[in-house]
């Protein structure tokens, strides 16, 4: 007989093979207590020899789990793959660990398009429940997956503009005062945010008011770079940091470090200040979140504070699987990472 032509083993002829009945075959490979030891040997013998495997997707469907977690990474229209935030790949790689860690498989999507949005794989049967990630930016797609939400599904956001949706963030409001902190242990007298408030984007806003409560607690007024929309965050960052220095606020004891709204906003202001010949650190400490591999390879290496990705992961799986509800709206806590960005 042919390759091409070469029927597929069935569970019948497994059962044939090992002297036993179908039932008892299929009871036996799904690991039922009810089949003793030699029998399920036997079956398991006979299964390899015949290069029969148990189908586990019809399996799962019987039991009522598809064993599938969907992801959308939400993108911007016209963006390349090389545009996306690398911390959406590294969050993308911790979610199909941490999915299959608890035995399921993971469905990819990046959407960017409206006429493309598309998160009802739960009501297709292909995916127990979804996990949508990515860029605030595109208002839109948030509308559309925002609408998903409701009775019976099981979807969890990360980077969610929307408050009312089982978000599972960063601990931002910590991470603005761990940079404070960070800063005036340093030497650094007066930091500035920089970043852009009442956005889309709500940990930037989130990250401003834990920098604010920690200034207004060390007895400093809180001071804000504010970013404008631009081709992208490194672009954003280098035009706000341009703009601080034209207003001369570095001048005369003024802003001697920024605490950037995120790594790509940091890295933009690092190129404005050198362009600008003032040196980082000695005299401007810069420092962002995301830790982003470009920071750690920038010179000096970027400070930052960060989640930890694969926590990120996890808590995002368990918001989607716990059937309680307890992991919903959960905090991922976050670090320091001091490179030489503000080792004045």
């Amino acid at each position: 007989m042919s390759g091409a032509s070469r029927r597929r083993p069935t569970s019948f002829d497994v059962a044939e093979r090992a002297g036993v009945s179908q039932p008892t075959v299929s009871r036996a490979l799904s690991g039922s207590p009810a089949i003793a030891e030699a029998t399920r040997r036997k079956v398991v013998e006979a299964a390899e020899a015949l290069g029969y495997f148990v189908d586990e997707r019809a399996a799962r469907l019987r039991r009522g789990s598809t064993g599938t977690l969907a992801v959308v990474v939400i993108c911007r229209e016209g963006d390349s793959a090389a545009s996306i935030n690398p911390f959406a790949y590294a969050l993308l790689g911790s979610v199909c660990v941490a999915a299959s860690e608890r035995g399921f498989e993971t469905l990819v999507s990046f959407q960017a398009r409206a006429e493309a949005f598309f998160g009802h794989y739960q009501e297709q049967g292909r995916a127990d429940g979804l996990v949508v990630i990515g860029t605030t930016t595109n208002t839109p797609a948030w509308e559309h997956f925002r609408a998903l939400d409701g009775e019976g599904r099981r979807v969890a956001y990360w980077g969610s503009p929307f408050d009312e949706l089982d978000w599972v963030r960063s601990d931002n409001r910590a991470a603005g005062r761990l940079a404070v902190e960070h800063l005036l242990a340093a030497g650094y007298r007066r930091p500035c945010f920089l970043g852009a408030l009442n956005t889309p984007q709500v940990q930037f806003t989130e990250r401003y008011e834990g920098y604010a409560e920690a200034m207004r607690a060390a007895g400093l007024e809180p001071c804000l770079a504010p970013t404008v929309n631009a081709a992208s965050r490194e672009e954003e960052g280098r035009r706000a940091a341009r703009r601080l220095i034209e207003r001369g606020d570095f001048e005369q004891g003024g802003v001697d470090a920024v605490f950037a709204a995120c790594d790509a906003m940091a890295l933009g202001a690092m190129e404005a200040f050198a362009a600008a010949d003032l040196a980082v650190p000695a005299d401007m400490g810069v420092m962002g979140f995301d830790d982003l591999l470009a920071g750690r390879f920038a010179r000096p290496g970027l400070t930052t504070i960060a989640p930890d990705p694969a926590e990120a992961g996890a808590a995002l799986v368990e918001a989607v699987l716990d059937e309680n509800g307890d992991n919903a709206r959960r905090r991922v806590p976050v670090s320091l990472i001091a490179r030489g960005s503000t080792a004045r």
